[in-house]
């Protein structure tokens, strides 16, 4: 990596967004791979790791999610493969045996899911599948990590022997441990297990009085270790088997080395594969969290962030539970350089580090926090000058450094260039150094770059204003409460707010108006005027949206009422289509019924006969002929008129049950009275009154001067007595 690519990742903070990504890696090799990225300059391969991320996202959030690519390191095993007559050990036969098996697990997945992970599965068709290794490793070592039995014919004959042996040891044991157990040789615990063998437990003074070898004594003295003369001579015959099968099975694990030997080169494929799988599963672990995505990659040479976040501010400002203010910008051909001015602690610096850490990262194959609508294009260099760069190894000065800078921009910058620069022209007299870095800005505008730029000094932003293909854009500021708003606004300058900011801090108010005296008066104008602008264009933003808004919902009122107005005409029209409909068969009845009164009263058919055909074809020419399709449609339209209606009935019939329903509930709960002979009575659904006469039970008689009733005191009501 060059010096150059080295400064401008370090200027933009790419090593701590790979460090996140690091954290989120599984295995060693992939934390040391995901600090390793950088940025790539080729179309095709960005697109394709940008591609290879964005699907294993959606493997996050899907049911088919991607399996297990976790692993141990075999680097050192490799390294041992690569070198003659060496012997791996099982630890590595293992992790080798696992590699191959994930690696198998995977290539299986993504084959079956390839529609989904096309990517992925290209990725993984590159790998040549095996089923060699994990056979050979299978064959001769266990799941427990120990080899095998019937690894060779001559392990399991050495293995049965020494199963033989140590049974013959055990009985030996067992026959001296009951020759000595009725005397008072053995101490209480009676044996133990010394150097993997098992001795008697002799109390010292009777040492003597015990054939065996001595295999060592207790802490105190006061045991003696001994292995019983008759178990001895078994025991040599077990080292010897054990050594035999330690020989035996170094002979195996040899063996198996030089089979997988040839291998090596494809189980460090393997491996390599395992760890972009686990690069890639952090990359989106760490996209997820900062809601990133894949913009889409244009080549008309326009760079458009919508809503863009800085990554590590936001994912800061998420942990403390604060907002993070997005930004918007566009670069084109029409409009290549942005100069952004605005007062210091604005935003102008955030802003201009979001747009170099994204454009870096997504060339590095990283995704994005930025709206899906968001475009961007690919440069083959991105230059930076950033902060202050003060060189103690070099013995230079800012403004030395920051000159070196230029001198290097001025050797790179082309039309594939993204430059980005902080508080340009700053360091040096502010007349001169801002000459110069006029002169600089217009070499860059003349070469075609790309870039985005912060200052404050006038002559910058006047040269923004003139070059056609550059643009003004401030930080907004809140006038009044001087406080920044963080929202990056292309077209016009900002004012610095110098003063006020002043003011605002306590410098007092007599230091700032002596301090306004000494500049050119127009100076001061005119950074007020930029300052009453800004104050504007701020005002107006908020009444534009709220315009907006209110807009947006008087449209939707009025397309509402539109809607309403066009449901209740056709209503109309139909409830009238019926009612013309109605009143013709009235008419029409009416005839037919006058015509039937004459003949009841005259008897005569003739007359009546005239007088119905006369009335049948006077009907008949009100009618059009129509065709078969039609009169079946004007009947389904009569029959849906009439069914509305019926709708309507029912819904009206059903409001007014539901309304006697809860007058009948309210008379319900009303407290029944308590009757007596005598009182004025009427039923409740009458309007006649009568006096009671008598109560029995429920029941009352009740006089209504002319006749009396029996009724039940449930369906009377009290009636007041006249005043």
């Amino acid at each position: 990596m060059d010096k150059t690519l080295k400064k401008v990742i370090q200027d933009l903070e790419l090593p701590t967004v790979l460090q996140q990504v690091s954290a989120r890696c599984t295995t060693e090799l992939g934390k040391e791979k995901a600090l390793s990225i950088g940025p790539m300059y080729e179309h095709k391969t960005i697109v394709d790791a940008l591609g290879q991320t964005s699907e294993y996202v959606s493997s996050l959030i899907s049911d088919n999610r991607i399996p297990n690519h976790g692993f141990d390191s075999i680097n050192g095993d490799l390294k041992l493969l690569y070198i003659e007559n060496t012997t791996l050990e099982i630890g590595g036969f293992r992790r080798m045996g696992s590699i191959c098996s994930t690696v198998g697990d995977q290539k299986k997945f993504l084959a079956k899911f390839k529609e989904y992970y096309p990517l992925l599965f290209a990725k993984s068709q590159k790998i040549e599948p095996n089923t060699e290794i994990p056979a050979a490793i299978d064959a001769v070592i266990d799941r427990f990590g120990e080899v095998k039995d019937r690894a060779s014919e001559a392990l399991f004959r050495i293995r049965r022997e020494i199963l033989q042996v140590k049974g013959k040891i055990s009985q030996s044991f067992a026959s001296a441990l009951n020759a000595y157990q009725g005397s008072d040789y053995l101490d209480e615990i009676r044996e133990s297990v010394v150097e993997n063998r098992r001795v008697l437990a002799v109390k010292a003074m009777y040492r003597r009085k015990v054939k065996g070898t001595v295999m060592g004594t207790s802490k105190t003295g006061s045991i003696v270790y001994i292995e019983p003369e008759a178990a001895l001579r078994y025991s040599r015959e077990l080292n010897n088997l054990e050594f035999d099968e330690k020989e035996e099975v170094q002979r195996i694990l040899n063996e198996l080395t030089n089979v997988i030997r040839p291998f090596a080169s494809l189980l460090a494929e393997y491996q390599e594969f395992l760890a972009f799988m686990d690069v890639t599963a952090a990359k989106a672990k760490y996209a997820s969290e900062i809601n990133a995505l894949m913009p889409e990659i244009n080549e008309d040479r326009r760079l458009f962030l919508r809503d863009a976040y800085h990554p590590l501010l936001y994912l800061a400002n998420k942990r403390k539970g604060e907002k993070t203010w997005p930004q918007t910008i566009e670069l084109h051909q029409e409009n290549r350089i942005i100069v952004i001015s605005g007062p210091n602690a604005g935003g102008k610096s955030i802003t201009l580090k979001t747009i170099g850490l994204l454009q870096i990262m997504l060339q590095s194959g990283l995704l994005i926090p930025v709206h899906e609508r968001s475009s961007v294009c690919l440069f083959n260099q991105v230059l930076t000058d950033i902060g202050d760069n003060q060189s103690i190894e070099n013995h230079l000065s800012t403004y030395s450094y920051r000159l070196k800078n230029m001198n290097r921009f001025l050797r790179n910058c082309d039309g594939n260039t993204l430059f980005l620069i902080d508080e340009f022209g700053t360091g040096s007299d502010p007349e001169l150094g801002g000459a110069l870095a006029e002169a600089f800005l217009e070499v860059f505008y003349e070469r075609e770059a790309y870039g985005v730029i912060t200052t404050h000094y006038a002559n910058l932003k006047a040269l923004a204003n003139e070059l056609p293909h550059t643009t003004n854009a401030n930080m907004l500021f809140d006038g009044r409460t001087l406080e920044p708003t963080f929202q990056l606004v292309l077209g016009e300058a900002g004012s610095s707010f110098t003063f006020e900011v002043a003011q605002k801090n306590g410098i007092p108010y007599s230091l700032i108006n002596r301090a306004k005296k000494k500049i050119e008066r127009g100076k001061v104008r005119f950074d007020a005027t930029i300052a009453k602008l800004q104050k504007e264009r701020s005002k107006m933003a908020k009444t534009g949206s709220r315009l907006q808004e209110e807009e947006s919902k008087a449209r939707q009122e009025a397309a509402r009422l539109e809607k309403l107005n066009a449901k209740i005409k056709s209503k109309l029209e139909n409830y009238q289509e019926l009612y013309d409909h109605d009143q013709r068969m009235i008419q029409l009845g009416n005839k037919v019924n006058r015509a039937a009164d004459r003949y009841f009263r005259d008897k005569k058919k003739r007359p009546l006969v005239s007088e119905l055909l006369q009335i049948v074809e006077t009907e008949n020419s009100k009618r059009k002929k129509k065709s078969a399709q039609e009169a079946k449609a004007e009947r389904t339209k009569k029959a849906q008129v009439a069914q509305e209606v019926q709708k309507e009935v029912q819904v009206i019939r059903a409001k007014k049950k539901v309304e006697r329903k809860k007058a009948a509930q309210r008379e319900k709960n009303k407290p029944r009275p308590v009757f007596k002979v005598g009182d004025r009575v009427r039923m409740q659904d009458g309007k006649a009154v009568g006096s009671i006469d008598k109560l029995e039970k429920n029941k009352a008689v009740v006089n209504y001067g002319v006749f009396t009733t029996n009724v039940s005191v449930d369906q009377l009501e009290l009636v007041p007595g006249k005043k």
